[in-house]
Protein backbone atom coordinates (compact mmCIF):
# COMPACT_ATOMS: atom_id res chain seq x y z
CA UNK A 1 0.00 0.00 0.00
CA UNK A 2 0.99 3.52 -0.70
CA UNK A 3 1.66 5.69 2.05
CA UNK A 4 1.25 9.79 2.59
CA UNK A 5 4.42 11.83 1.78
CA UNK A 6 6.31 13.06 5.07
CA UNK A 7 9.61 14.42 4.00
CA UNK A 8 10.76 14.95 7.91
CA UNK A 9 11.08 11.20 9.15
CA UNK A 10 14.34 9.16 9.05
CA UNK A 11 12.75 6.40 7.17
CA UNK A 12 12.19 8.65 4.37
CA UNK A 13 15.41 10.05 3.68
CA UNK A 14 16.39 6.23 4.34
CA UNK A 15 14.43 4.92 1.62
CA UNK A 16 15.03 7.68 -0.61
CA UNK A 17 18.93 7.09 -0.14
CA UNK A 18 18.88 2.95 -0.46
CA UNK A 19 16.35 3.11 -3.83
CA UNK A 20 18.79 6.00 -5.53
CA UNK A 21 21.50 3.84 -4.61
CA UNK A 22 19.34 0.69 -6.52
CA UNK A 23 17.99 2.51 -9.59
CA UNK A 24 21.63 3.83 -10.07
CA UNK A 25 23.00 -0.35 -10.49
CA UNK A 26 19.79 -1.17 -12.05
CA UNK A 27 20.29 1.68 -14.49
CA UNK A 28 24.02 0.87 -15.19
CA UNK A 29 22.13 -2.05 -17.80
CA UNK A 30 20.43 0.68 -19.37
CA UNK A 31 23.76 3.01 -19.71
CA UNK A 32 25.69 0.54 -21.42
CA UNK A 33 23.08 -0.58 -24.01
CA UNK A 34 22.69 3.38 -24.81
CA UNK A 35 26.14 3.31 -25.56
CA UNK A 36 27.01 0.65 -27.61
CA UNK A 37 23.98 1.53 -29.72
CA UNK A 38 24.92 5.24 -29.93
CA UNK A 39 28.56 4.17 -30.85
CA UNK A 40 27.51 2.76 -34.29
CA UNK A 41 25.63 6.31 -35.06
CA UNK A 42 27.36 9.79 -36.46
CA UNK A 43 29.21 11.39 -34.11
CA UNK A 44 26.96 14.24 -34.08
CA UNK A 45 23.79 12.24 -33.73
CA UNK A 46 25.17 10.70 -30.34
CA UNK A 47 24.46 13.46 -27.98
CA UNK A 48 21.00 13.67 -28.77
CA UNK A 49 20.40 9.90 -29.20
CA UNK A 50 21.47 9.77 -25.52
CA UNK A 51 19.08 12.66 -24.21
CA UNK A 52 16.11 11.03 -26.13
CA UNK A 53 16.99 7.09 -25.06
CA UNK A 54 17.67 8.59 -21.21
CA UNK A 55 14.26 10.95 -21.45
CA UNK A 56 12.46 8.23 -22.60
CA UNK A 57 13.69 5.93 -20.07
CA UNK A 58 12.78 8.55 -17.36
CA UNK A 59 9.62 8.79 -18.83
CA UNK A 60 9.02 5.69 -19.00
CA UNK A 61 9.84 4.96 -15.13
CA UNK A 62 7.68 7.40 -13.58
CA UNK A 63 4.57 6.72 -15.70
CA UNK A 64 5.32 2.43 -14.83
CA UNK A 65 5.16 4.29 -11.25
CA UNK A 66 1.96 6.17 -11.50
CA UNK A 67 0.57 3.42 -13.06
CA UNK A 68 1.03 0.83 -10.21
CA UNK A 69 -2.22 -0.90 -10.17
CA UNK A 70 -1.75 -1.24 -13.71
CA UNK A 71 1.93 -2.51 -13.18
CA UNK A 72 0.27 -5.43 -10.73
CA UNK A 73 -1.84 -6.65 -13.42
CA UNK A 74 1.03 -7.69 -15.33
CA UNK A 75 1.34 -10.72 -13.08
CA UNK A 76 -1.54 -11.75 -14.10
CA UNK A 77 -1.52 -15.17 -15.98
CA UNK A 78 -2.47 -14.62 -19.75
CA UNK A 79 -2.01 -18.71 -20.36
CA UNK A 80 -0.32 -21.83 -19.39
CA UNK A 81 1.78 -24.24 -20.84
CA UNK A 82 1.30 -27.38 -19.00
CA UNK A 83 2.39 -26.60 -15.27
CA UNK A 84 4.13 -23.40 -16.63
CA UNK A 85 1.87 -20.27 -16.04
CA UNK A 86 2.46 -17.20 -18.46
CA UNK A 87 2.20 -13.54 -17.24
CA UNK A 88 2.34 -10.56 -19.46
CA UNK A 89 5.34 -9.96 -17.61
CA UNK A 90 6.98 -13.13 -18.26
CA UNK A 91 6.15 -12.06 -22.17
CA UNK A 92 8.22 -8.85 -21.58
CA UNK A 93 11.30 -10.17 -20.13
CA UNK A 94 11.66 -13.34 -22.10
CA UNK A 95 11.17 -11.09 -25.60
CA UNK A 96 13.33 -8.06 -23.84
CA UNK A 97 15.98 -10.89 -23.22
CA UNK A 98 15.87 -12.47 -26.38
CA UNK A 99 15.96 -8.87 -28.07
CA UNK A 100 19.43 -8.37 -26.09
CA UNK A 101 20.79 -11.68 -26.85
CA UNK A 102 20.38 -10.97 -30.72
CA UNK A 103 22.10 -7.50 -30.08
CA UNK A 104 24.90 -8.83 -28.41
CA UNK A 105 25.72 -11.40 -31.15
CA UNK A 106 25.68 -9.14 -34.13
CA UNK A 107 27.26 -6.85 -32.09
CA UNK A 108 29.78 -9.98 -31.39
CA UNK A 109 29.95 -10.51 -35.16
CA UNK A 110 30.27 -6.94 -36.19
CA UNK A 111 33.47 -6.78 -33.67
CA UNK A 112 35.26 -9.93 -35.21
CA UNK A 113 34.58 -8.76 -38.42
CA UNK A 114 36.11 -5.82 -37.96
CA UNK A 115 33.53 -3.24 -39.91
CA UNK A 116 34.66 0.18 -37.55
CA UNK A 117 36.05 1.25 -40.90
CA UNK A 118 32.65 1.43 -42.51
CA UNK A 119 31.49 3.75 -39.82
CA UNK A 120 34.25 6.34 -40.69
CA UNK A 121 33.01 6.59 -44.14
CA UNK A 122 30.43 9.70 -45.57
CA UNK A 123 27.32 8.72 -45.30
CA UNK A 124 24.14 10.90 -46.66
CA UNK A 125 21.31 12.68 -44.87
CA UNK A 126 19.40 10.07 -45.75
CA UNK A 127 21.12 7.21 -44.34
CA UNK A 128 22.43 9.02 -41.73
CA UNK A 129 18.27 9.61 -40.67
CA UNK A 130 17.84 6.18 -40.81
CA UNK A 131 20.66 5.19 -38.65
CA UNK A 132 19.63 7.36 -35.57
CA UNK A 133 15.83 5.77 -36.10
CA UNK A 134 16.88 2.22 -35.88
CA UNK A 135 18.87 3.47 -33.00
CA UNK A 136 16.68 5.19 -31.01
CA UNK A 137 14.05 2.55 -31.72
CA UNK A 138 16.52 -0.10 -29.99
CA UNK A 139 16.71 2.42 -26.90
CA UNK A 140 12.54 2.64 -26.63
CA UNK A 141 12.67 -0.69 -26.81
CA UNK A 142 14.71 -1.89 -24.78
CA UNK A 143 13.96 0.99 -22.26
CA UNK A 144 10.59 -0.42 -21.78
CA UNK A 145 11.65 -3.56 -20.50
CA UNK A 146 14.59 -2.17 -17.98
CA UNK A 147 12.00 0.57 -16.84
CA UNK A 148 9.68 -2.50 -16.01
CA UNK A 149 12.37 -4.69 -14.21
CA UNK A 150 13.57 -1.37 -12.51
CA UNK A 151 10.38 -0.30 -10.94
CA UNK A 152 8.94 -3.66 -10.23
CA UNK A 153 12.02 -3.58 -7.72
CA UNK A 154 11.29 -0.30 -6.82
CA UNK A 155 7.81 -1.08 -5.51
CA UNK A 156 9.04 -3.67 -3.89
CA UNK A 157 10.71 -1.68 -1.80
CA UNK A 158 9.60 1.34 -0.76
CA UNK A 159 5.79 1.93 -0.35
CA UNK A 160 5.95 5.85 -0.76
CA UNK A 161 5.43 7.04 -4.43
CA UNK A 162 6.85 10.33 -3.64
CA UNK A 163 10.24 8.70 -2.71
CA UNK A 164 10.53 6.21 -6.00
CA UNK A 165 9.56 8.96 -7.94
CA UNK A 166 12.26 11.03 -6.41
CA UNK A 167 15.01 8.49 -6.73
CA UNK A 168 14.50 7.46 -10.28
CA UNK A 169 14.54 11.02 -11.40
CA UNK A 170 17.79 11.62 -9.34
CA UNK A 171 19.55 8.13 -10.45
CA UNK A 172 18.33 9.60 -14.42
CA UNK A 173 19.99 12.41 -14.25
CA UNK A 174 23.18 11.03 -12.82
CA UNK A 175 23.18 8.53 -15.66
CA UNK A 176 22.18 11.79 -18.20
CA UNK A 177 25.62 13.24 -16.97
CA UNK A 178 27.64 10.49 -17.20
CA UNK A 179 26.63 8.81 -20.46
CA UNK A 180 28.25 10.78 -22.74
CA UNK A 181 32.17 9.81 -20.93
CA UNK A 182 30.71 5.99 -20.97
CA UNK A 183 29.76 6.21 -24.71
CA UNK A 184 33.15 7.88 -25.33
CA UNK A 185 35.05 5.34 -23.00
CA UNK A 186 33.46 2.56 -24.83
CA UNK A 187 33.91 3.72 -28.29
CA UNK A 188 37.42 4.53 -27.54
CA UNK A 189 38.40 1.19 -26.29
CA UNK A 190 37.08 -2.09 -28.56
CA UNK A 191 38.16 -4.12 -25.33
CA UNK A 192 35.79 -2.40 -23.27
CA UNK A 193 33.30 -2.48 -25.86
CA UNK A 194 33.08 -6.30 -25.97
CA UNK A 195 33.09 -5.86 -22.18
CA UNK A 196 30.23 -4.01 -22.17
CA UNK A 197 28.83 -6.40 -25.15
CA UNK A 198 29.21 -9.56 -22.98
CA UNK A 199 27.58 -7.69 -19.63
CA UNK A 200 24.17 -7.06 -22.25
CA UNK A 201 24.40 -10.78 -23.15
CA UNK A 202 24.22 -11.85 -19.68
CA UNK A 203 21.82 -9.38 -19.01
CA UNK A 204 19.81 -11.10 -21.69
CA UNK A 205 20.18 -14.38 -20.25
CA UNK A 206 18.82 -13.44 -17.09
CA UNK A 207 15.71 -11.75 -18.42
CA UNK A 208 15.16 -14.66 -20.35
CA UNK A 209 15.96 -16.56 -17.39
CA UNK A 210 13.32 -14.43 -15.42
CA UNK A 211 10.70 -14.83 -18.13
CA UNK A 212 10.47 -18.84 -17.38
CA UNK A 213 10.51 -18.51 -14.24
CA UNK A 214 14.14 -19.01 -13.43
CA UNK A 215 15.63 -16.10 -11.09
CA UNK A 216 18.95 -15.82 -11.45
CA UNK A 217 20.37 -13.16 -8.49
CA UNK A 218 21.24 -9.58 -9.91
CA UNK A 219 24.43 -9.71 -7.30
CA UNK A 220 25.73 -12.33 -9.39
CA UNK A 221 25.99 -10.33 -12.74
CA UNK A 222 27.17 -7.74 -11.07
CA UNK A 223 29.84 -8.92 -9.28
CA UNK A 224 30.96 -10.58 -12.23
CA UNK A 225 30.91 -7.29 -14.50
CA UNK A 226 32.70 -5.81 -12.11
CA UNK A 227 35.47 -8.05 -12.04
CA UNK A 228 36.06 -7.87 -15.23
CA UNK A 229 36.20 -4.55 -15.35
CA UNK A 230 38.41 -4.09 -12.82
CA UNK A 231 40.75 -6.49 -15.02
CA UNK A 232 40.44 -4.59 -18.04
CA UNK A 233 41.06 -1.54 -15.96
CA UNK A 234 44.33 -2.85 -14.73
CA UNK A 235 44.92 -4.27 -18.90
CA UNK A 236 44.35 -0.90 -19.93
CA UNK A 237 46.76 0.93 -17.47
CA UNK A 238 49.39 -1.49 -18.66
CA UNK A 239 49.02 -1.33 -21.87
CA UNK A 240 49.31 3.04 -21.63
CA UNK A 241 52.13 2.44 -19.48
CA UNK A 242 53.79 0.50 -22.16
CA UNK A 243 53.30 3.23 -24.84
CA UNK A 244 54.40 5.69 -22.49
CA UNK A 245 57.80 4.08 -22.10
CA UNK A 246 58.18 2.89 -25.52
CA UNK A 247 57.67 6.78 -26.68
CA UNK A 248 60.37 7.79 -23.75
CA UNK A 249 62.87 4.68 -24.98
CA UNK A 250 62.46 6.33 -28.75
CA UNK A 251 62.71 9.94 -27.57
CA UNK A 252 65.80 8.71 -25.75
CA UNK A 253 67.35 6.48 -28.43
CA UNK A 254 66.38 9.64 -30.94
CA UNK A 255 68.29 12.17 -29.11
CA UNK A 256 71.17 9.84 -28.35
CA UNK A 257 71.79 9.62 -32.15
CA UNK A 258 71.51 13.89 -32.63
CA UNK A 259 73.83 13.78 -29.79
CA UNK A 260 76.44 11.23 -32.23
CA UNK A 261 75.71 13.31 -35.38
Amino acid sequence: MITAFDPTTVQFWASLLTLTALELVLGIDNLIFIALVVSRMPREQQRRARQIGLSLALGMRVGFLLGITWLASLKDPLFSIGEHIVSSRDLVLLLGGLFLLVKGALEIYHAVMHDEAEHEEPINKTQAARRFALGVGQIVLLDFVFSFDSVITAVGMSNQIVVMIAAVVIAMAFMLFASGPTSRFVGRHPTVKMLAICFIILVGIALVADGLHIHIPREYLYVAIAFSAIVEGLNIMAKRRRAKHAALKANTGQELHHGGD
